[in-house]
């Protein structure tokens, strides 16, 4: 909870990936409030009324997958909301005159994008989808501990820019300092 509200305030790509990482918990853990308790909520050494609000956090996002029958796999709505809304916007950036350093990132990743995006066995993902997804993936290999090639990374990071640029220019939108 207190991390997402961070990365929410700050990086919006970051809080989409974190949430996703806490879907995955939740799911890990049975959907029991008690063992993600004992096992995950625990290494936050957090007590009192901090602790009660987390174990509330994480029993209404308990509730939500239930409700929005996403026990197995696949993302909660809000996410998907930001998602699109992130890639919304990643089309106005391209398509805007004044966003060429934007456009300099996105082809910077755009062959990347194309070759990850192959390999999905659905055709119809979003870019900004493609690129959340590839890196969640390479945090999951890194949480396994799975070396990955040079050539790896080198595309992970240019999603990673791309992203990072986007987020930015959504906390821009979101604050009304930025219209397009």
């Amino acid at each position: 909870m207190l991390i997402a509200q961070e990365k929410r305030k700050t990086n919006i790509a970051e809080y989409i990936l974190y949430m996703w990482q806490v879907e995955d918990i939740v799911r890990a853990c049975n959907f029991n409030i008690s063992l993600i308790e004992r096992d995950y909520l625990s290494k936050f050494n957090q007590a009192g009324k901090l602790l009660d609000e987390l174990k509330d956090w994480y029993a209404n996002l308990i509730l939500m997958m239930h409700e929005e029958g996403i026990r197995e796999s696949g993302h909660l709505s809000f996410l998907k909301t930001i998602v699109r809304d992130l890639n919304d916007l990643h089309i106005r950036l391209l398509n805007s005159r004044e966003e060429t350093e934007y456009q300099r990132l996105y082809t910077q990743a755009v062959v990347n994008l194309r070759e990850f995006k192959s390999k999905l066995p659905s055709s119809n993902v979003s870019d900004v989808e493609a690129c959340l997804n590839a890196l969640y993936g390479l945090l999951l290999l890194r949480l396994k501990k799975v070396k990955v090639s040079r050539e790896t990374e080198e595309a992970m990071a240019t999603f990673s820019q791309l992203l990072a640029h986007l987020s930015a220019k959504y906390h821009l939108v979101e604050q009304g300092e930025l219209e397009l």
